[in-house]
């Protein structure tokens, strides 16, 4: 079995070929998508991370949060507890630019909130497979919080991040759907 490394290299590359055309396409298909499914639909706090290229757009799917009146909440990471926290996002204004050229909720102008007030988590990852598996960035911080996670997940995929097999450790978490620019993977 290859390595998490040679799989993330593997789907990184993938996704570098993709055009922006393309990119902006298939990220609004899997928008759509999102917006006529139930668990989106039903969910008054949606979980979710402020994408960085070449992740599927989030920008997007949060503003449509804002105007259907949903609450968003954003991820924080806690790199020395290796945690996180969610906190409140009203504007793009409340985010920062933290590690890695990443965006996250300021502290000082947002409040945290706990995941089990999060009817909808939308768990971001590299790869995954048809069975909800995933591969992240290699923190962590997901699979730890999903351990105890009770409402809905969904991740959000480019076809090219669907992998037939990933290494899977005896505490990965799958997620409950994936959405993908051409289907709803349902898993559990």
């Amino acid at each position: 079995m290859t390595s998490k490394q040679t799989v993330r290299q593997q789907i990184q590359t993938a996704l570098n070929t993709l055009s922006k055309p393309l990119y902006e396409h298939y990220s609004y298909n899997i928008a759509k998508l999102l917006y006529n499914d139930d668990d989106w639909k039903c969910a008054k706090v949606i979980g979710i991370t402020i994408s960085r290229h070449p992740e599927v757009d989030t920008y997007q799917i949060i503003r449509k949060a804002w105007e259907m009146g949903k609450q968003v909440v954003t991820a924080k990471c806690h790199p020395q507890e290796k945690q996180l926290t969610f906190r409140t996002l009203c504007e793009f204004s409340q985010l920062e630019s933290v590690f890695y050229g990443l965006f996250e909720p300021i502290e000082e102008v947002t409040r945290e909130i706990q995941p089990e007030f999060i009817d909808l988590l939308i768990v971001p990852g590299l790869g995954f497979t048809r069975e909800g598996y995933r591969i992240g960035f290699g923190g962590g911080y997901y699979d730890r919080l999903l351990t105890n996670y009770k409402g809905k997940t969904i991740s959000l995929a480019f076809d090219s991040q669907i992998v037939t097999n990933l290494p899977i450790e005896k505490h990965d978490q799958p997620v409950s759907k994936i959405i993908t620019n051409d289907e709803v993977i349902k898993i559990k």
